[in-house]
């Protein structure tokens, strides 16, 4: 149980979910650096207790434990709302007490910095899971999940129904809501032709359902991310298909996954975008990076694309060594490497000049 018997200061960005540039965000982070005074308060806390129940907050909780990395520093509050009214209503509480907020699913495309993260972080995976099927017209079926459902999970909830069209999904790490903000994709497939709508919580607090052509997918971005939305829930339209064969290429697809990428450390997936007419992993391979390290962090052995926790490597070795292979690919080759991965939270070096 929480106890509300304390005072706690903390340093404040007044940074916002969802910043389009994570590397100015940072930057404002570390270069503000001042501290909030009287702005975490029993009376926060208390106001925060009665919305989403003791048991559903945690103080000073390493983020660590809440990324697919296993690195990053403590989150000052760390929630996890049951319900997207409770998240609604914490968000309200969170903005009338002046409290910097940050919404996260499983943490599988994030680096979070050393010094952990200033203010309040909400985590709805596994929580904001339901799932619904509705029959419509031929052998289509409508399905509505929300977005804190695992995508392996909701894969294989569509592929029990004998739904095709989301096997490419089945393997990628994070949350239904994650996989949306970010169109995210795999083996030719993504996000983008299959959903008809997201329903989003802007940050005035208002609750939009924006459709297919609203959310503006592309490759790596939405809309969500260049206005700070959140998703709440999304609805897909999926068709039938044989059951049988439908298990098996998701066999058959998470069976590459495990042959080609280096599952058996932590790590934040792909670590940057693809750039355009090439691919990040064969230009960092030709640059002679492949299973370069710097502290506890490696340019995996097995895909170049890859950087990896070897064990105990720190955000700050992370964000060197990605620097490290942007510098050397630039110069070698006169490609930019864009990060895929989000970077939240203080680090202890700037993120960029």
């Amino acid at each position: 149980m929480l106890s509300l018997d304390f005072a706690v200061n903390w340093i404040g960005t007044g940074v916002y979910p969802g910043d389009s540039n994570c590397y100015e965000t940072a930057k404002m982070q570390t270069c503000e650096n001042k501290r909030m005074e009287n702005a975490m308060t029993t009376e926060f806390i208390h106001e925060l207790t009665q919305i989403v129940g003791a048991n559903a907050i945690r103080l000073n909780e390493p983020m660590k434990n809440h990324t697919t990395f296993r690195i990053g520093g403590p989150a000052d509050v760390f929630v996890i709302p049951e319900s997207p009214k409770a998240l609604e209503r914490a968000v309200e509480c969170c903005k009338a007490y002046n409290i910097p907020w940050q919404i996260i699913g499983k943490g599988s495309n994030l680096l979070v910095g050393d010094k952990g993260i200033r203010g309040a972080v909400f985590r709805i995976c596994q929580t904001m899971d339901s799932v619904t099927f509705e029959p419509l017209k031929g052998e289509s079926v409508s399905v509505t999940a929300g977005a804190g459902i695992l995508l392996s999970q909701l894969a294989r909830r569509v592929a029990e129904e004998g739904l095709c069209g989301f096997e490419f999904a089945s393997g990628i790490p994070g949350t239904f809501g994650g996989a949306i903000t970010m169109n995210a994709g795999a083996y030719g497939g993504e996000m983008k032709p299959l959903i008809v709508y997201a329903k989003v919580l802007t940050p005035g607090g208002e609750i939009l359902t924006l459709n297919q052509c609203e959310l503006s997918m592309g490759y790596r971005t939405s809309i969500i991310q260049k206005k700070d939305l959140i998703v709440l829930e999304a609805a897909m339209v999926l068709r039938r298909g044989d059951k049988a064969e439908i298990l098996a290429q998701m066999a058959e697809l998470n069976g590459r996954r495990r042959e080609k990428q280096p599952l058996e450390y932590p790590s934040a997936g792909s670590t940057f975008k693809r750039p355009e007419g090439y691919f990040a992993g064969k230009l960092i391979q030709d640059a002679g990076l492949k299973g370069y390290q710097l502290g506890g962090a490696q340019i995996s052995e097995k895909h170049s694309g890859f950087v990896i926790n070897t064990g105990e490597a720190t955000a700050d070795d992370v964000l060197q060594l990605i620097r490290h292979v942007q510098a050397t690919v630039l110069e070698k080759f006169g490609v930019t490497l864009e990060p895929e991965v989000r970077m939240i939270g203080e680090f202890a070096t700037v993120l960029n000049d």
